[in-house]
């Protein structure tokens, strides 16, 4: 089976050019299939899974999705968690991009405990992984996993783009009720 075409867009965000592609969902929005900072692509296809790759895409000047992305930015630390994302992998995997949507903002996790999360505490590399292998950044909020030292470790976009993501949500966050 093919998959449908694709559309994309690419919006301006405080750590730079952020784009975004998606396909259709049960919605307007649309579903995301990947999504980081760049205004190339190509850059963000070679990382959608092959069974989920478009056989071509559109620009478009504006996506639903778009708005998700700016009312974060804006301090709106909830808006881009009900934004749907379609994502293939082992089950593992699969696994762990579900749980990383439950960190919360401003509540950065080390990889270690991202492992115990995803129920497999001593898969640390593993969970490394997930995080390395995300394609839809911000929305899956890989960002949001720290070294075991408390180090930003890794981010496909940049430790500075991850810094900055992570001071963001520090400023933003709700504050949990004693």
């Amino acid at each position: 089976m093919t998959p449908p075409p694709a559309r994309y867009a690419t919006v301006a965000t405080p750590p730079g050019p952020f784009t975004v592609v998606i396909t259709d969902g049960p919605d307007d929005r649309g579903v995301v299939l990947a999504s980081g900072w760049t205004d190339d692509v190509a850059h963000l296809l070679a990382v959608v899974h092959r069974s989920l790759r478009p056989t071509w895409v559109e620009h478009s000047a504006e996506l639903p999705v778009l708005d998700a992305v700016e009312a974060f930015f804006a301090g709106e630390m909830a808006a881009i968690d009900a934004v749907p994302v379609r994502q293939r992998s082992g089950p593992f995997l699969e696994d762990a991009w579900d749980v990383l949507r439950t960190v919360p903002p401003g509540e950065p996790d080390t990889y270690a405990s991202f492992a115990a999360r995803c129920g497999r505490p001593t898969a640390v590399r593993a969970a490394a992984n997930a995080c390395a292998r995300n394609a839809a950044a911000l929305f899956v909020p890989c960002h949001r996993v720290l070294g075991s030292s408390g180090g930003l470790g890794g981010f496909r976009w940049g430790t500075a783009v991850k810094r900055q993501l992570l001071d963001h949500e520090a400023r933003h966050a709700p504050v949990a009720a004693a």
